[in-house]
């Protein structure tokens, strides 16, 4: 089954050479394409958060892969000016305005602010990003 709205897909690996290539092996042989993300170190472990266009397939794989628990999570996007200093920070305090604590946040290929949040938090990200979009910033 494929979903129709991308999905980010985290999972914790063992922070040894050669689990990353597992990972990108498995998805890929999977057909799974990679949208955004990144892989970060944190001790013995490493946390990774992939944008899937496919995740439950992108989760079957990773744990077919027997690389760990993969999650997914439905995510927010918007657009920030990359020329105007400081757009992160004015989204971020919008975003804290609202309640909302971003537990991920990456960049896709095109260039989209890619944010995971508490399910419990997804309709205030969204509406702060709505209203992002709405006043052109």
């Amino acid at each position: 089954m494929t979903t129709t709205h991308l999905q980010d897909l985290e999972i914790v690996l063992a922070h040894t050479p050669g689990t990353l290539a597992a990972l990108g092996r498995a998805l890929g042989e999977a057909g799974i394409s990679l949208e955004g993300g990144g892989v970060f170190a944190t001790g013995p472990t490493a946390v990774a958060h992939y944008l899937v266009d496919d995740g439950p397939g992108a989760r079957e794989a990773a744990t077919r892969a027997g690389l760990g628990a993969a999650v997914l999570h439905d995510v927010v996007t918007l657009r920030l000016d990359q020329e105007t200093p400081g757009q992160l920070g004015a989204v971020a305090a919008l975003l804290a305005g609202a309640g909302v604590n971003v537990e991920a946040q990456y960049s896709d290929h095109a260039g989209n602010l890619v944010l995971v949040v508490d399910p419990d938090q997804h309709d205030a990200c969204s509406r702060v990003a709505d209203d992002w979009r709405r006043r052109g910033r």
